[in-house]
């Protein structure tokens, strides 16, 4: 029989399925997330974000320890719990805003001040070594150098990824970074 493949020779079956499954495996491109909360149970929060992503965005490939930060930005609020997700997707930058934004509308978000306290903050912060700008939407996001409690969680799950506008690395950053006093506590280990 002829278990020949379009541009694979003629070889045995075994070899010929291995080729085409690799020729069609798709390869989804990788996205990182933060997550962010500081009202009612946040260790819920979190987890019924992770679920509802997970549901509507892509498989969940890995998932930093839950960190408890201080608030950035408006410092008179609830201490956050935050945590990044690595994903794989095949939703474009603007269909993955759009998802994001109607998971944290339908766990209850209110929009109350920028910077403000929150039931969930869903933050897009790299989409392979993609560079996305818009009004709306900058990829990567523009305060991941600025943010300890983004970074350490980063750190802790892709310590070696390239930010692909400065080409430093996620530990590289951290070092950088210059909300040295800001304190992150690590509350579990994702493993």
């Amino acid at each position: 029989r002829d278990w020949s493949v379009t541009g694979v020779q003629t070889c045995a079956l075994p070899i010929c399925i291995i080729a085409v499954a690799y020729l069609n495996k798709a390869i989804l491109p990788t996205t990182y997330i933060l997550l962010g909360t500081n009202l009612g149970d946040k260790a819920a929060n979190l987890a019924l974000a992770t679920q509802l992503i997970a549901q509507k965005i892509g498989k969940v490939e890995n998932r930093s320890s839950v960190y408890e930060t201080l608030p950035w930005g408006v410092e008179d609020q609830p201490i956050f719990y935050n945590q990044v997700l690595q994903l794989s997707t095949s939703f474009a930058p603007d269909e993955l805003l759009a998802t994001t934004q109607s998971i944290e509308q339908m766990m209850g978000r209110k929009k109350h001040r920028h910077w403000g306290e929150r039931l969930i903050d869903i933050d897009i912060l790299y989409l392979d070594d993609l560079v996305y700008e818009t009004e709306h939407l900058n990829i990567p996001h523009i305060q991941i150098p600025n943010r300890r409690f983004t970074l350490i969680p980063l750190v802790e799950i892709a310590p070696d990824l390239k930010h692909p506008v400065l080409t430093l690395s996620q530990t590289q950053l951290l070092d950088q970074c210059t909300d040295q006093d800001r304190k992150s506590t690590r509350l579990n280990s994702s493993h």
